[in-house]
């Protein structure tokens, strides 16, 4: 992460918000940064490895950056013409940003954004993402089959977190070794050294 870069971009954002403050996925976007950056002093340990959203210590999320980017997405839907994929993507966002815990996430419609997402800009990621909301939402077993659609048209053919996430959507279903199996081709294509360590460790059968 680039923090200093994220805050640059939220400036420029802002900029962009005050010269065309009739454009609501302008303030979607701005949303959307800010609701992301808020996430950032939780999302590695002291020693800079990742954190997991359900591992992260909430009290550390950014409350500030939270408020603007639930005002900048209240500014966008105010205007009317509803919203745009950043708008949706914010609107996620948003959803982490007020829940107290994973458990208390509103998953069912963190999925149905998702799905809104999909049709206005359809993408395999954005398929992935909504895979994942599906386990968390009606279980591991339906978001195994989307993972496996994905798999089978290869359009995240070499996309380290396709193989992380099956690898989670089997262990939750008790296929261990499966999933270890699916850690090891994750971590055998991730890019980043930290990730990859984390993907190790899960090929090994250490949970963090």
């Amino acid at each position: 992460m680039r923090p200093e870069l994220s805050d640059e971009a939220i400036r420029l954002g802002r900029v962009l918000a005050a010269l065309m403050p009739r454009e609501p996925e302008v303030h979607g976007l701005v949303a959307l940064m800010e609701l992301t950056a808020a996430r950032f002093a939780a999302r590695v340990d002291r020693n800079g490895d990742p954190v997991l959203l359900a591992d992260q210590d909430r009290r550390r999320w950014d409350r500030g950056r939270i408020t603007r980017g639930r005002a900048a997405l209240a500014t966008a839907d105010a205007l009317g013409r509803g919203r745009g994929a950043y708008g949706l993507q914010a609107a996620i966002a948003e959803c982490h940003a007020v829940a107290d815990s994973v458990d208390d996430t509103d998953w069912d419609r963190i999925v149905l954004l998702y799905e809104a997402l999909g049709r206005i800009s359809p993408s395999p990621v954005v398929e992935l993402n909504r895979a994942a909301a599906v386990a968390m939402a009606t279980g591991p077993a339906s978001a195994l089959r989307i993972i496996d659609q994905l798999s089978a048209s290869g359009a995240l053919r070499g996309y380290h977190l396709l193989p992380a996430t099956r690898g989670e959507l089997l262990r939750r279903l008790g296929r261990e070794d499966e999933a270890r199996s699916e850690f090891a081709v994750a971590a055998a294509i991730a890019g980043n050294d930290r990730e990859r360590a984390l993907l190790e460790r899960k090929a090994r059968g250490s949970q963090r």
